[in-house]
């Protein structure tokens, strides 16, 4: 390896290096935040109490089955066919000509949500039974329930999970060179087939792909400080008495 040749790749290619960073971090972000609210809906309609009888009982079936089809399907294949079979697949089958971003949105969107469904479902009934059964007794329903007392605190407790799948995201964004997506990956080696410096001009995309990764890490961990509020909590006029506060 060239150090000068590191240096030179850099200062010739920096513009293109930055556009594919970008869109990246573009379809990473977004495929995420959108496959989030997938598994957020998801979760919420999977944890719906099934009825003894009725056809509500028939239709609660019917769609757990079919989202428990779309859950294992997407986490049983990679994402570099789900992303032939979405892109070309549906060009060939139906006549579409999808555009190819909006297509490696839509894959990372639906492969997340099928991930980030189960951690939901897990977070939604990691929280305590009684709070359910209060909610109900004060007349709350499921989705009530849900939005005013469950889901502000399975988003706290998935926010971990979530950052985790968004650094997994950014880096497996790399597969949708597949479909001639512009991001980080095509870019490096459109660059590296025009110089012949194939391990120069993929180190740095390696160091490019580790500044993200640790740079979003950061930042997920000071948001989820932030939400645990300072390590020691003082009441306040903690220093009374209790007889003086009578």
């Amino acid at each position: 390896m060239s150090f000068e040749w590191i240096v030179k790749i850099i200062t010739e290619n920096w513009p293109m290096f930055l556009r594919g960073a970008g869109w990246t971090l573009v379809i990473a972000l977004t495929g995420t935040v959108l496959g989030a609210l997938i598994g957020l809906l998801i979760g919420v309609i999977r944890t719906i109490p099934v009825p003894e009888g009725g056809g509500k009982k028939v239709l609660l079936t019917v769609v757990n089955a079919i989202l428990s089809a779309y859950i294992e399907f997407f986490r049983g294949t990679p994402m570099i066919v789900q992303a032939m079979v979405i892109y070309y697949g549906s060009a060939l089958a139906f006549g579409m000509d999808m555009d190819r971003f909006l297509a490696a949105i839509f894959v990372v969107s639906i492969n997340t949500g099928a991930y980030m469904a189960e951690i939901v479902r897990g977070g939604i009934i990691s929280i305590e039974k009684g709070q359910f059964e209060a909610a109900h007794a004060i007349g709350m329903n499921h989705f009530q329930t849900m939005w005013n007392v469950v889901l502000p605190q399975v988003v706290r407790n998935i926010l971990p999970a979530t950052g985790n799948q968004f650094v997994i995201n950014i880096k497996d964004t790399s597969v949708l060179n597949v479909i001639s997506v512009t991001e980080l990956y095509f870019t490096t080696k459109s660059i590296a087939g025009n110089n012949f410096r194939y391990f120069e001009s993929f180190f740095v995309a390696c160091v490019m792909y580790f500044i993200m990764t640790l740079i979003v890490t950061r930042i997920l961990r000071y948001f989820e400080k932030k939400l645990d509020g300072p390590d020691h909590y003082q009441m306040t006029d903690s220093h009374v008495p209790l007889e003086g506060k009578q």
